[in-house]
């Protein structure tokens, strides 16, 4: 079966095309940074026009790398929820319109879900059940992922999601779009230790976790120095900023492993690209003997193909969607309106 998968939540316009679930045939993207950079962050006008743009374009792109015609497409995925809302309705529509033309379902998905669902793509031997850690700009929570389309929420970030609050950091040390990433490149390069930072407990839940007063602090030092005219060591702080919001997702992410009997730890989400939370996985997971699943970089951000991949198992549970789907800025990753 092949489904073109439509990703436009945010500043990728995706179009990508997959055969089964777990085969990428192609996978289109536009990305939108470089327009971005001249404000330090996503301006959601700006990135739905440019979704307009874009979109139809990296359709026949799609279908022209991978050899294939209109007639080849057996069903569209799209994402519909959640995301910046009228980035979202770009893809939501001209899915509807796709699907209505070619006759073929229509299958919504939910963003995170195809996040979880890259790992099927980069590793076609994983099946559920396995827990998965989801890091992303929008999201931190742990996911029991019991079915392709079955899944639990043990815990999650009870106010900033991890990206978020690497992106913030960021863009206070006036580094460039996209932050998490730059800051990820400056800490690599630093000595943890000399800026000691909060590791905060949230809640009854000891899977939950809370980050804004660590942003709040990390900021706050910020602050402080430049008020005070003194100069800060950025690379140090970035690592022991880095230290801190990893101090945060591994143990929870080993305890709920602990708490489910898996042996099987996937990561999801753009924040899996970071290079010390990655490192840190890898070692935790190894003392206990835990395969570990992480996608390559390339599947880490926002792409077409994590929609698709997701798409193939919403289809085959009877998730469908008609002409009167919209689009949903929340929306649970259970399916819930927030």
């Amino acid at each position: 079966m092949i489904i073109m998968s439509v990703e436009s939540s945010c500043d990728e316009t995706a179009v990508a095309l997959v055969r089964d679930g777990r085969e990428i045939l192609t996978d289109c993207i536009s990305s939108q940074v470089d327009l971005h950079k001249l404000y330090g962050g996503v301006v959601p006008e700006i990135a739905s026009r440019k979704h307009i743009e874009a979109i139809y374009g990296l359709a026949d792109q799609a279908l022209a790398q991978a050899g294939l015609t209109r007639k080849d497409i057996d069903a569209v995925a799209v994402t519909y929820a959640p995301g910046l809302i009228g980035a979202v309705l770009v893809g939501v529509n001209f899915a509807k319109a796709a699907s209505l033309a070619l006759g073929v379902p229509l299958i919504p998905v939910h963003h995170i879900r195809g996040h979880i669902a890259a790992n099927y793509l980069a590793y076609p031997e994983l099946e559920p059940p396995f827990l998965c850690l989801v890091v992303s700009g929008g999201h931190t929570m742990l996911v029991d992922v019991k079915g392709y389309t079955q899944m639990e929420i043990l815990g999650g970030t009870l106010d900033d999601a991890a990206g978020e609050c690497f992106d913030k950091v960021a863009r206070v040390l006036d580094m460039p779009y996209p932050g998490g990433a730059s800051l990820d490149k400056r800490a690599q390069q630093g000595t943890e230790g000399r800026y000691p930072m909060p590791r905060a407990k949230a809640g009854a839940n000891p899977l939950d976790m809370s980050f804004s007063g660590l942003k709040t602090a990390a900021i706050n030092l910020i602050h402080n120095a430049k008020q005070k005219g003194e100069s800060l060591v950025v690379e140090d702080l970035c690592a022991d900023f880095s230290a801190a919001v990893s101090d945060t997702l591994v143990p929870r992410a080993m305890m709920a492993l602990e708490q489910t009997g898996y042996k099987k730890l996937a990561v999801a989400g753009g924040v899996a690209a970071n290079s010390r939370i990655r490192r840190d996985i890898l070692a935790e997971a190894e003392k206990r003997g835990v395969s570990v699943y992480m996608p390559p970089l390339k599947l880490c951000g926002d792409n077409g193909a994590m929609i698709g991949a997701q798409g193939y198992y919403e289809y085959l549970a009877g998730n469908l969607g008609d002409m009167s789907l919209n689009a949903y800025a929340t929306k649970s990753i259970l399916g819930e309106t927030l």
